[in-house]
C-alpha cells in the first residue's frame, strides 16, 4: 500500500514539474506578442490624401469633436501663433511683444522683494 502511494506521489510530482515547465515556456513566449495599438492603420492612411493640410479652423473643429476643452486650447494656441506671425514682421514690434509678454509674466508671477520677504520672516518670528 505504501509502495503504491509513493509511486503515485512520484508520478504526480513529475507531472506537476513537467506541467510547470510547459506553463513557464508558454508564458515566456507571450512576452514578445505585440500589444494592441490605437495608431492609424494603412487603410485609414490611404483614405487621407498625402497633400491634405487642414487649416486652423478644421483643426479646431476636430479638437472640439474630441473634447471642448481641447478645442479651446487649440483656439488659444492658434491665436497666439497668428499674433506671433504679426509681431515678427519688424524689429520694433518684436521689442513691444517682448515687453508685453514680460509684463504679463510679471502680473502672473510677481517677484517678491527683499522687504516683503523680511516682513514675512518677522511676522513668523513674532507670531503676529
Amino acid at each position: 500500500m505504501q509502495k503504491i502511494v509513493l509511486t503515485l506521489k512520484q508520478v504526480f510530482s513529475s507531472i506537476l514539474v513537467v506541467g510547470l515547465m510547459i506553463f513557464i515556456g508558454l508564458s515566456g513566449s507571450f512576452i514578445f506578442v505585440q500589444q494592441a495599438s490605437y495608431a492609424t492603420t494603412l487603410e485609414e492612411l490611404k483614405l487621407i490624401p498625402p497633400d491634405y493640410k487642414p487649416n486652423s479652423g478644421e483643426k479646431i473643429n476636430r479638437a472640439n469633436e474630441y473634447d471642448p476643452g481641447i478645442g479651446a486650447q487649440e483656439e488659444e494656441r492658434q491665436e497666439a501663433y497668428e499674433q506671433a506671425k504679426k509681431d515678427s514682421t519688424n524689429l520694433n514690434t518684436i521689442e513691444k511683444t517682448y515687453e508685453r509678454n514680460l509684463k504679463a509674466e510679471k502680473e502672473q508671477n510677481p517677484p517678491e522683494s527683499f522687504g516683503e520677504k523680511a516682513k514675512e520672516v518677522i511676522q513668523k518670528v513674532t507670531g503676529k
